[in-house]
């Protein structure tokens, strides 16, 4: 791995889009910056240049029953109407479900929830990282949870962005991070090289707060919620990154 502290390094956010997965990359050093798409997680993995930090927006550590502390804290941290934005994670056991109705009674059986139609429709994009960090030693080691609308909060000072981020009013405070952070014009730029069928405009602002969060994990500066987190029965630290 790179020394943040003597030199640049690769550093990187992800998230779930129409085309499969958003990568924003950034050399830490010289600033530039890469924008790519991936079909797979497996194949996000693979993207060059190799980041030595990659936050995905994307629940990776799962209970066996009941929800995850991580998102009961993200969801006050974050209020009205803001909190609604943290879905659900799956339970293990219902992970490898085929159709959200099978899903729902494994669920139901554990901890007497139902899965909802926008919680189902991650379901494959978690079951790719999952299977990939079950796979993949280097991925557990460099690839963190973050959800943009917590990495947004702290960036915003500690306050939740009120407004959604699909509405006028929050994109624009969103992009005003953004681009003090890394220039105006920033989100056209990148928005030149992906086809709007492949990702939307809030992907992009999603991909940058990963993004923002990976150069804070680099260096040793982000912090968990919780802090220690807990370990799922895989392993994997049930946290969201900030």
């Amino acid at each position: 791995m790179a020394c943040y502290s003597c030199g640049g390094m690769w550093v990187a956010g992800a998230d779930a889009c129409r085309g499969g997965w958003i990568r924003a990359a950034r050399e830490t050093r010289r600033g530039t910056l890469r924008f790519e798409l991936a079909a797979t997680a497996a194949a996000l993995m693979r993207l060059d240049p190799e980041p030595d930090v990659l936050c995905i927006d994307i629940p990776i550590g799962l209970p066996d029953a009941g929800g995850r502390e991580c998102d009961g804290l993200a969801r006050a941290m974050l209020g009205w109407p803001r909190r609604s934005s943290v879905f659900p994670a799956p339970i293990r056991p219902a992970l490898a479900a085929r159709t959200r109705e099978e899903a729902s009674r494994i669920t139901l059986r554990a901890d007497g929830r139902r899965v909802g139609t926008q919680a189902w429709a991650l379901y494959p994009k978690i079951r790719e990282v999952d299977e990939l960090l079950g796979s993949s030693s280097a991925a557990r080691r460099r690839v963190r949870e973050v959800h943009p609308e917590i990495s947004f909060w702290a960036w915003n000072g500690g306050k939740p962005i009120q407004e959604g981020k699909k509405t006028p009013e929050g994109r624009a405070k969103r992009l005003r991070l953004v681009e003090g952070w890394l220039g105006s014009g920033l989100s056209s730029a990148a928005r030149a090289g992906l086809a709007r069928r492949a990702v939307q405009d809030d992907d992009i602002l999603d991909v940058l707060a990963a993004l923002w969060t990976a150069t804070r994990v680099a260096p040793g500066s982000a912090r968990t919620l919780p802090d220690p987190p807990p370990l799922d029965a895989a392993g994997l630290p049930m946290q969201i990154v900030y």
